[in-house]
């Protein structure tokens, strides 16, 4: 792993929206930690998103540097393309998830993180066990509320 610490990470919607969940694998030399959450109603990109975002926040030396292996093209082109930072300018008007963008923005560091995108349900076998974890997070009673969807939805908050 050549000092880098390895994230894979999947996020997982059944009915998109529907019930949600995402999962996460960090490795580092021998270290391996798995995170999971399920979420009552979401979105796939949420998830996919949230799972990048609880990943980094989950690493405590932030001077490693992280490779971020993800399935979703819409998180790893909107970092790679720097598509993101054109609509942090705009104040992400007319943008999905902003407050995970937002989130995300908080914890990305472009000089120590690089975005890899894998082929989902391939033959990657920590993304696989990210789907694994995603969709069993998800299948699991009492699901937490996931705030920033069901409030943009029910009009309560102005994301």
């Amino acid at each position: 792993m050549n000092g880098h610490i390895h994230l894979y990470t999947d996020g997982a919607a059944s009915g998109n929206p529907g019930p949600g969940g995402y999962g996460v694998v960090l490795l580092y030399d021998h270290h391996r930690k798995e995170l999971s959450g399920g979420f009552r109603l979401t979105t796939n990109n949420r998830m996919e998103l949230l799972a990048v975002i609880l990943g980094l926040e989950s690493i405590t030396d932030k001077s490693k540097p992280v490779k971020i292996f993800s399935d979703s093209k819409y998180v790893v082109d909107a970092i790679n393309n720097k598509w993101v930072f054109g609509w942090k300018q705009k104040g992400f008007e007319k943008k999905a998830n902003p407050d995970l963008w937002k989130r995300l923005l908080l914890v990305y560091n472009a000089n120590k993180h690089e975005f890899i995108w894998v082929k989902g349900h391939a033959d990657n076998k920590e993304n696989n066990r990210c789907d694994e974890l995603a969709v069993a997070a998800y299948k699991k009673p009492d699901l937490k509320v996931d705030e920033g969807y069901e409030a943009k939805k029910s009009g309560e908050m102005d994301l």
